[in-house]
């Protein structure tokens, strides 16, 4: 079994990398850091014991590793045991948090001062995953507001919300930008604004079947309006085990990711399935899947490859938080999680699935914002409720 799948994804590997000459030429990319890549996995082991087998296992076909376990977060020995670990084995790693501790656990505050000003790890420590999904725990269960007044009053709750907590009172966010450390999260949803959220990189997730396109061109746009890094983190396709897609899905989502310009892509890793297997819900099989596909960057870095190349935008009116996943298992998406569809939503969503069919992964979308001004990234630019392309040759 084993053999065979190998081959099907060296037969996957042909099928991705021998494009056709017009793609070869989008894929050229003028950006000087574009064969920057962290990709790995997440895992959320209950002890430092627990890590090991799977650090061994990923560290050399990987150069990043995922902490996203809060019980190790608030357990300083295994904390700094699981730290010093990954970090003896070459890998860059992320490390989760639910919420910087000043009083229940002050040792965090010496934690962080070991990792930044001790560079107790050098480089290996890269950042914070300061909690997750804000946007779709406000889209689905209104986690962060229950009211407002508009879109425009939404997006500032949102967004003040986001950086200081339910309360109006946590310091996490600005505790960590006073350290200047780089801050990571994800999402499936609202991206635009959690990035306004202070955050540095949003993973844009990647599963529940919504297409790959169209996830990407909501990261990777509102990451390029604000002038910040982006990543894809692949996570579930249904609810139930083995709740991953197919190993050939997997693969085409890290291909899509990596042509598409993702600085990060990780591969989501939970909860354990089967019951003993030590290394969360990864089998085998996800194992050759990550193998291969670090072999492929190897093979064909962007640095000489370059990246799909992206001058074209489609703009979204301004705060209109909708996530636009319609589907046949999603027949309502509310927008902001308190307004039902209004009657922009059926235009909107036809025109980014005329896009997804005529750009695929050469599109972003956008949104109105006075402070920030397309023109300057994107060479064409479509407006949600017009037909015009708008050629802006004057692209800076």
């Amino acid at each position: 079994m084993k053999k065979i799948w190998g081959l099907l994804l060296a037969f996957l590997l042909l099928i991705v990398v021998f494009l056709p000459a017009t793609s070869i030429h989008l894929m050229k990319s003028t950006k000087d850091d574009v064969d920057e890549l962290y990709f790995g996995v997440t895992f959320d082991g209950q002890s430092a014991e627990e890590f090991m087998p799977i650090i061994d296992k990923v560290k050399n076909y990987t150069n990043l590793f995922v902490i996203t376990s809060w019980s190790i977060a608030t357990n300083q020995t295994a904390l700094y045991m699981v730290c010093d670990y990954i970090a003896d084995a070459n890998l860059y790693f992320i490390v989760f948090f639910a919420f910087i501790s000043q009083k229940t656990y002050p040792w965090h505050q010496q934690w962080l001062h070991d990792a930044v000003n001790e560079q107790r790890w050098g480089d290996k420590f890269i950042g914070i995953y300061l909690n997750d999904e804000h946007g779709g725990k406000q889209i689905d269960a209104k986690e962060a507001f229950t009211y407002a007044k508009d879109y425009d009053d939404a997006a500032k709750q949102f967004v003040q919300t986001v950086k200081y907590g339910l309360t109006g009172q946590s310091t996490s966010m600005i505790d960590l930008k006073n350290k200047d450390i780089k801050l990571f999260t994800s999402d499936y949803v609202l991206q635009w604004w959690v990035y306004l959220s202070d955050y540095d990189v949003v993973f844009t997730e990647l599963g529940w079947n919504i297409t790959a396109s169209r996830q990407i061109a909501l990261g990777r746009g509102a990451a390029t309006m604000q002038n910040k890094d982006w990543g894809t983190i692949i996570t579930w396709e249904t609810t139930t085990p083995p709740y991953l897609g197919n190993n050939e899905q997997i693969y085409r989502y890290m291909i899509e990711s990596y042509r598409a310009g993702a600085k990060y892509i990780t591969l989501f890793n939970y909860p354990t399935y089967p019951e003993n297997n030590p290394y969360g819900m990864l089998s085998d099989e996800h194992f050759e899947v990550i193998r291969q596909f670090w072999q492929y960057t190897k093979t064909y870095p962007r640095s000489s490859y370059g990246t799909i190349k992206v001058d074209t935008a489609l703009v979204l009116p301004q705060n209109y938080g909708w996530g636009m996943r319609r589907s046949n298992h999603i027949i309502n998406d509310p927008i902001w999680g308190l307004w039902p569809e209004d009657e922009k939503a059926p235009l909107i969503l036809e025109k980014v699935e005329f896009m997804e069919t005529r750009y695929n992964l050469q599109f972003d979308i956008i949104y109105e914002d006075p402070q920030t001004n397309p023109t300057e990234k994107y060479t064409n630019i479509i407006y949600w409720n017009t037909t015009t392309l708008i050629n802006n040759t004057q692209k800076r």
